[in-house]
């Protein structure tokens, strides 16, 4: 398998590729820009900037590219101009350079051998001849049209090309039209590197910017892996390649086997790659490394000076060389290997003999002193020595004692990791029970536990299958069984998790006296019935449940019952009644300590309080929760729900960056698949107010890849989905193709929620049919639908008022203003001020059609819905009303257009504003944009002559 050197798609790196299209939205316009790029080996440099690229190429840009060679510090200068001398030969022809600069092209013969031999340099001025001839060069092209020069691998540059790009960065002149983007390798940069001073220089520069790619996130991995193999790719697999490449996407490509499953061994070319710093470091550095890549990523300092034996000053000697050139980085009282990839490769240049020796003296150490690790970490890490020593009995009990310490500190996953270890130890250690004082029972048991609180259902529900092998007939343990199983296999979006939970609940009303299980088991079946569809089996199991469990005295079946009950109650209507099971459900959770409980009460709260048209209580409700969770050791299972909830009401209240900072977070967690789907459609309703509507449809592809719903189309993962989706296709000039999205919210569900999720997509149908035949079936739909609180009448409202287009009748559109004015959903309220203008311009009613227009421009400029505010501006346009006096311009954009009329830089409006240059070079960009402006003297002379910005 070989690497390649571009990867062939590019993933998570929309934030980057936006302030560079930015910066040459600038170029554009006159302004000439430098951008520098860092990163690591393989973090995507180039193919972030061959995609920019081809976006600038498509819009005029000439592109000049060249890239240093590792070889130039040595003697070979000016490399990347040679490169990007020769590409303008072969498209130009040297009489076409010629004639750029003036037919003076002896100084460049000592770029490429085109121009003839370079003549003898007597008075030493060759080099600034040279550098005035290429400035000259390019201010030429670019007179021409914008023009793009990237350097690559900076790091390699040698001084005349690093003297030669500083000059050129400094003296090009403000208004030329030329781009430079400089990529460097960021982990190359030791404390010595001749770059360093050059771009801390450049950076201090106004028309500079400087940029650091970071890893991927977990989820970006997951993109990655499954645009490379094209499929949705396993969790397990994601976990193991994240794991590995550390988010580095190029070693995610070389990890990659044909069939999309990860390399157990590293590939040569990569290795090759890891480990060309650490051979060129002294042999007693590498040694030590060898030593120091047994013990983990981190290793305390105290900890390797007692397994190498070296002395403090034989410690530093060998170490310095190490951090010196970043293959070690200093963490507190400790080292760290610059990625873990360069510590496995280090790690797997170990002789046999030698790696178990060097893990048994590390496990050794540790026994005779656990302090020479922080608290908490010894366990663990006595674990892993003990395992890699291939001592089976004390890596068996090493791994028992590990999982204990970690349950301690809620870190449910590493739990299942060390139970898993007991496992697959047990069949080779001899009397493995009594060594541990545990049964295998005891050991699956846990395990599976472990696995439902961690929220990995797949595992969880194998380890549930083989501890049903080994249990009898005892109907108590194995309804405990079968109720953890169906529970994750729901989670799971296994289409038999009901049996398994109904054969559970069989089990315990077996027995003739209620017991506390049967209670839970009961419980546990009321719950996840009522998730599904069964409601009225809900009802009956919750009732006997609180009966058994208030006659057993189980505070978890009782608080667990009353929240399924007020959950049955709280979808018609979030009332007195429904707030008094919650309260006392919460009541009894808290004061027994059942910790998923008081977060499943939140989420049910914050819930019904969204539903209820009151977000801002549920915004409180959730963020207190999630914080919880969080510290319990639970976000990625109910913690990510939770999330669900407080990114829904944020977006609701029009805080949609909080909201998408939500669920970025939740999603990194790698929440169960539903929670997943919940996540995405709640960005994609976000980005497409924003009028990001090739994110939007990004975002519910993937959500069609996770397929949460194939299986049990619950509401609340599905039908905002269809909803968005039609919302898409309408936006798109196809509003027959989302009539025919929304057929899917036509049956009735059976679900008490289904008004809920119903009624908003109703109200797009109606936005989007243009006859009264199209309009007919969701007209029966609305009819037989109940109405449940004051949020879902308003929502009848609106949908009513938006059949009068089509109905050909006169709506009364006050009432419903008021009404979402009341709840506080300002992009709603927007959005029915243009419907309500619409209306009105169709009755002549052009003066209260602007007044309403200017109301709901101003709100879509304040919550930046882009799609919104030219949908209000296009129809002023169309009735003769007036559209908004900030003509696109959001507050802060006319705050710096105030500043850029009055001639300031970006980097003197950046600091009147406490904003960064960089920010302030964005702004500068839109507002050229949107004023339809070629330069900035253009956009404040536009300004005036609009009234926009000074007087």
């Amino acid at each position: 398998m070989t690497m390649s050197v571009v990867s062939p798609v590019l993933v998570g790196r929309w934030a980057e590729l936006g302030e560079l299209d930015a910066a040459f939205a600038e170029v554009r316009a006159g302004t000439a820009r430098t951008v520098l790029v860092g990163g690591e080996a393989g973090v995507g440099k180039t193919r972030l900037i061959r995609e920019f690229g081809e976006r600038a190429s498509r819009q005029g840009a000439r592109m000049l590219s060249g890239g240093c060679l590792e070889l130039g510090v040595d003697g070979f200068p000016f490399a990347p101009f040679t490169a990007v001398m020769r590409q303008l030969v072969r498209e130009l022809g040297s009489e076409g350079i010629a004639a750029l600069v003036g037919g003076r092209t002896e100084g460049l013969a000592r770029l490429v051998p085109e121009f003839g031999e370079p003549g003898a340099d007597e008075t030493g001025q060759f080099q600034a001849r040279l550098f005035e001839l290429v400035l000259t060069l390019l201010d030429r092209l670019a007179e021409q049209g914008p023009v793009v020069l990237v350097i690559e691998d900076a790091h390699w540059a040698d001084k005349s090309s690093r003297d030669l790009l500083a000059f050129l960065v400094r003296n090009l002149g403000a208004m030329a039209a030329l781009m430079i983007v400089v990529t460097y390798r960021s982990d190359e940069l030791h404390r010595t590197h001749p770059l360093r001073p050059l771009l801390a220089e450049l950076d201090r520069i106004d028309r500079v910017s400087r940029h650091e790619l970071a890893r991927l996130s977990r989820r970006e991995v997951s993109e990655l892996m499954g645009r490379l193999s094209g499929g949705e790719p396993d969790p397990v697999q994601v976990e193991k390649f994240f794991g590995r490449s550390e988010g580095n996407p190029l070693f995610v490509e070389a990890l990659m086997e044909a069939d999309g499953r990860i390399s157990p061994d590293l590939p040569e070319s990569l290795r090759d790659l890891l480990l060309a710093g650490v051979q060129r470091l002294p042999e007693e550095t590498q040694e030590l490394l060898r030593i120091a890549s047994s013990g983990g990523a981190r290793i305390e300092h105290r900890l390797l000076a007692v397994v190498s034996g070296l002395g403090e000053v034989g410690m530093t000697r060998d170490l310095r060389p190490a951090v010196a050139a970043n293959i070690l980085t200093v963490d507190g009282d400790g080292y760290c290997f610059r990625h873990a990839l360069i510590r496995e490769a280090v790690h797997e240049d170990l002789l046999p003999g030698e790696h178990t020796r060097l893990h048994t003296r590390f496990a050794e150490a540790l026994e005779d002193d656990p302090t020479l690790v922080p608290p908490g970490r010894a366990a663990a890490e006595l674990a892993h020595h003990w395992y890699a020593a291939h001592n089976t009995e004390w890596a068996l009990i090493s791994a028992w004692r590990a999982a204990a310490e970690s349950d301690k500190a809620a870190a449910y996953a590493s739990v299942l990791r060390f139970l898993e270890r007991v496992l697959e130890l047990w069949d080779l250690v001899p009397g493995a029970a009594e060594k541990i004082s545990s049964p295998l029972q005891e050991v699956y048991e846990q395990a599976v536990c472990a696995a439902d609180l961690a929220g990995d259902s797949e595992r969880g529900i194998k380890i549930a299958n083989a501890l049903l092998k080994e249990l009898g007939d005892d109907p108590v343990k194995r309804a405990f069984v079968l109720e953890r199983r169906g529970r994750m296999k729901h989670r799971a979006g296994r289409d038999d998790w009901l049996e398994d939970m109904r054969q559970a609940a069989r089990l315990v009303g077996s027995t003739e006296e209620p017991t506390t299980e049967g209670a839970r088991s009961l419980a546990a079946f009321a719950q996840y019935v009522f998730m599904g569809w069964a409601s009225e089996e809900a009802y009956e199991a919750a009732g006997k449940a609180l009966t058994a469990a208030r006659k057993v005295g189980d505070p978890l079946a009782e608080s667990s019952a009353l929240l399924t009950l007020a959950c049955l109650h709280g979808h018609l209507a979030y009332g007195p009644e429904q707030s008094a099971e919650l309260d006392e459900a919460e009541r009894i959770a808290v004061e027994h300590n059942l910790e998923q409980l008081i977060l499943r009460s939140a989420v049910n709260r914050s819930h019904f309080l969204e539903g209820s048209g009151r977000h801002a209580e549920s915004v409180d409700v959730a963020y207190k929760a999630m914080d919880q969770a969080r510290r319990w050791g639970l976000f990625r299972t109910q913690g990510s729900f939770l999330a669900i909830n407080h990114a829904e009401s944020l977006y609701s209240l029009g805080r949609w960056d909080e909201a998408l900072v939500v669920l970025e977070q939740a999603l990194e967690s790698d929440p169960p698949r539903p929670h997943q789907a919940c996540l995405l459609q709640l960005a994609a309703h976000i980005l497409y107010a924003r009028g990001d509507l090739e994110g939007a449809a990004q975002r519910i592809a993937q959500c069609r890849r996770i397929g949460a719903w194939e299986i049990d189309r619950r509401l609340q993962e599905y039908l905002p989905m269809v909803q968005i989706e039609a919302q898409l296709a309408a936006a798109e000039g196809r509003p027959g193709e989302a009539l025919e999205i929304l057929a899917e919210v036509l049956p009735f569900s059976g679900r008490p929620d289904d008004s809920r999720y119903t009624w908003p997509a109703l109200i797009v149908a109606a936005r989007c049919a243009s006859t009264v035949e199209e309009l007919e079936p969701f007209l029966v739909r609305a009819e037989a639908m109940h109405t449940h609180g004051p949020l879902q009448e308003l929502q009848k409202l609106t949908f009513e008022a938006e059949l009068t287009r089509v109905l050909g009748t006169v709506a009364d559109w006050q009432p419903v203003l008021d009404g979402w004015e009341r709840v506080g959903q300002p992009h709603t309220l927007a959005t029915v001020l243009v419907g309500a203008a619409r209306g009105d311009g169709r009755q002549g009613e052009r003066e209260r059609a602007a007044a309403r227009l200017d109301r709901a421009v101003e709100l879509a400029e304040r919550l930046g819905a882009d799609l919104l505010r030219a949908e209000a501006v296009a129809l002023a346009r169309r009735i003769g009303g007036r559209a908004s006096p900030s003509h696109g311009l959001t507050a802060r954009e006319l705050e710096v257009l105030r500043y850029l009329s009055l001639g300031d830089s970006n980097k003197e409006i950046a600091g009147k504003l406490f904003i960064s240059a960089k920010t302030a070079s964005v702004h500068v960009s839109n507002i050229l944009a949107k004023l339809g402006a070629s330069s900035r003297t253009e956009a404040a002379a536009t300004a005036r002559r609009l009234g926009v910005g000074p007087v």
